[in-house]
């Protein structure tokens, strides 16, 4: 295969471009909604049992829903999914402002537009995903794959800078306000997209869609093993020392909110957003189950090593190097997924993924953060990450047997 064939292989296609563009502003928009709202709701209520809410209301929704989610992708045409989830992101953007503009926020207004949020992503997530299978070439499905992971990390990336800076220039209010317009062009583009219609998959059988779906695949060990490898790094490690990243830079000695602090927090972010530019820009790491093994693997020895590292310049190189290795064996895993689903029931199996990766992303606040209060977070990130050190390396065998 030529350099040029392999180098951002979707990026080639202008339908594709335009749907990373979209997707990275709309990533951003949602990253800057959380930016002012948690701002905000903090300032107003200094209610701990708020923030907790907030990443339980984030990820519970992707436990509960996913799979019906990709259901309704797969039997209803997935462009009007995604149009849905902008506008419940529109809305709640929208919502917050008005409460701020009035100020009559009150908590179980802030508890319902967090929510309203949550269920926004996981009507979006899905079908953004099904709908590559329209927009690219089969064999460009990887490539674009591995880019609308790099969207959502340059999303992740943007949000805290841009929204900081519309925090300063408009404020609040109209800052969240001028958020909406963010969501548009997504909406738009989308609305404008040619679809073919398939063939209509199986009808929506609701939540009891996981089980049939989980039986439908249960003869592949591919998509069993990456299901677990995304479940298993999510609960047992997920993103939770992203909420104690002001205790771990405390004790690295940077225990104000200065730039030293917010390098911590967008190290991970970086090093995501360059992993996907370096391996588009190659064609590097082809998506291979065994490969996404040994990259999670080498993921928990990274984690784990910042878990107990004094040096605050090697804390931010790890922070760096675990967002590059993050990127690369999520994606991996997802191009695993949807290149092996079948297609009549793809959104479903693309939901169960999501469920796995995102949703179990709930309980991993337990064993990172209740585990911290327990015996310290840097322990229980180091043993967390260890543990799931062991479990993926028995996920690698049951993988490999898929020869």
């Amino acid at each position: 295969m030529s350099s040029d064939a392999r180098s951002f292989a979707a990026l080639r296609q202008p339908r594709f471009r335009t749907y990373f563009v979209g997707a990275s502003l709309a990533m951003m928009a949602d990253s800057i909604e959380h930016v002012i709202s948690y701002w905000i709701i903090f300032q107003k209520f200094q209610s701990p049992a708020l923030g907790g809410f907030a990443v339980l209301s984030h990820w519970l929704p992707f436990l509960l829903f996913s799979v019906y989610s990709g259901a309704l992708a797969d039997r209803f045409d997935p462009r009007r999914i995604i149009q849905i989830g902008m506008g419940v992101f529109m809305a709640v953007s929208l919502g917050w402002g008005l409460f701020f503009l009035t100020d009559s926020l009150e908590m179980w207004h802030a508890m319902v537009l967090l929510l309203l949020h949550g269920f926004a992503g996981v009507l979006w997530s899905p079908a953004q995903q099904l709908l590559i299978h329209e927009i690219v070439d089969e064999a460009d499905v990887p490539s674009a794959v591995r880019l609308m992971a790099t969207s959502r990390w340059l999303g992740l990336l943007m949000g805290p800078a841009v929204g900081g800076v519309i925090l300063l220039a408009m404020g609040p209010t109209w800052g969240i306000l001028f958020n909406v317009l963010i969501y548009v062009p997504m909406v738009i583009w989308v609305a404008r997209m040619p679809y073919q219609h398939k063939a209509a998959p199986p009808p929506l059988r609701g939540l009891s869609d996981i089980v049939t779906t989980a039986r439908a695949i249960s003869g592949s060990r591919i998509l069993l093993s990456m299901i677990l490898l995304a479940g298993g790094t999510s609960l047992l490690v997920g993103n939770a020392y992203q909420a104690q990243m002001p205790e771990f830079a405390h004790d690295l000695g940077h225990s104000h909110a200065d730039l030293n602090y917010s390098m911590l927090l967008g190290a991970d972010a970086a090093g995501a957003f360059v992993a996907g530019l370096v391996l588009e820009s190659r064609g590097l790491l082809p998506p291979r189950a065994r490969s996404a093994f040994i990259l999670a693997m080498l993921w928990c020895v990274v984690v784990g090593s910042f878990a107990v590292v004094t040096s605050y310049p090697l804390a931010l190189a790890l922070l760096f190097v675990a967002g590059f290795l993050e990127l690369s064996f999520n994606a991996m895993a997802q191009t695993l997924v949807q290149t092996n689903a079948p297609a009549a029931i793809r959104g479903r199996v693309i939901g169960l993924y999501a469920m796995s990766a995102l949703g179990m992303r709930t309980f991993s606040g337990i064993t990172v953060g209740l585990g911290g209060s327990l015996v310290g977070i840097h322990w229980s990130l180091a043993l967390s990450a260890g543990a799931l050190f062991v479990l993926l390396s028995v996920g690698m065998l049951f993988a490999a047997r898929s020869r």
